[in-house]
């Protein structure tokens, strides 16, 4: 995918030369942190994700069989708070 940004033409010059360095091209420089920042951030929503998942394991408990119905929770009287 081809890409246009405005990007101001000093800051364009020293990358530039960072990139001959570093022997490559602005583009790949560019397209290199764009593939690292995506990585960056599927790896840390999965590792939230796991982190969440084990918090989940820790701290449930089995109850058992609910010992209740949905229609036992509507039987219920409603209390009013005044």
């Amino acid at each position: 995918m081809k890409i246009t940004m405005r990007i101001d033409e000093e800051i364009v010059k020293k990358v530039r030369k960072i990139a001959i360095d570093k022997n490559t091209t602005l583009t790949a420089m560019v397209s290199d942190y764009l593939t690292s920042l995506a990585s960056r951030n599927t790896a840390a929503r999965k590792a939230d994700a796991d982190k969440l998942m084990e918090t989940f394991e820790k701290v449930s408990r089995d109850m058992g069989p609910p010992t209740w119905s949905r229609e036992d929770l509507y039987d219920r009287p409603r209390r009013h708070h005044d």
